[in-house]
């Protein structure tokens, strides 16, 4: 997790890390479990283990905690330093490691219930939704527009707009399967079937994009 997600919101007294970390990981789990209405501040604070105050002094309101809550989770599964590119990983070993954990995040059952609680709150005009994007999907794919920027400029691929690229690389991932896991028509790729998937996807891109 990185160390921002852990720096105290605001001034005043120094923040225990160790409460803030504790904070965030019940904030995860009831968000997931229960969505944004369904879990309370009191809920959040019981089961981390603190006070009701000790979470206003962390995260200043809900929806200040709920959005730290998704950055964390995208953040467990799809690391920073996933996304920096390495002298010493070839790219399809790294874009392999981007798909595992891409499909992993985007088939969790918490995420799939996170993401028809925003579909649903697309349609109350909610302001949710747009704070989830900014915190999830939209961090996620500027870290991928740059990575694919950067292999571009080492002559790796052959890409004259990154933004378009990573879409079509998170899309290629997600194909029907996942549209499918939303609706509750099919279950998630697993196991052999995800790494099959994943594999196909990565050497469809480098074989669309290759220099």
């Amino acid at each position: 997790m990185p160390n921002k997600l852990l720096q105290p919101s605001g001034p005043g007294r120094p923040k225990d890390p160790a409460k803030r970390r504790a904070i965030l990981e019940a904030a995860k789990c009831l968000f997931m479990r229960h969505g944004y209405d369904g879990s309370s501040m009191d809920a959040i604070a019981a089961e981390a283990g603190v006070s009701k105050l000790t979470v206003y002094s962390h995260f200043t309101d809900k929806v200040t905690l709920f959005s730290a809550a998704i950055e964390a989770k995208c953040e467990e599964q799809l690391p920073e330093l996933l996304f920096a590119l390495a002298d010493d990983v070839p790219l399809e070993k790294q874009l392999l490691d981007i798909g595992h954990g891409f499909l992993a995040l985007v088939n969790s059952s918490e995420s799939v219930q996170i993401h028809r609680l925003m579909i649903n709150l697309a349609s109350q005009e909610s302001k949710l939704a747009q704070l989830f994007y900014e915190a999830g999907p939209k961090r996620i794919q500027e870290e991928m527009e740059l990575l694919l920027g950067k292999a571009a400029q080492h002559g790796l691929l052959a890409i004259d707009d990154a933004a378009r690229a990573a879409d079509h690389f998170f899309c290629l991932l997600k194909g029907g399967a996942h549209f499918r896991l939303l609706i509750g028509c099919g279950a998630p790729l697993q196991d052999a079937a995800a790494t099959d998937h994943v594999h196909d996807v990565v050497h469809l891109f480098l074989r669309a994009y290759k220099p």
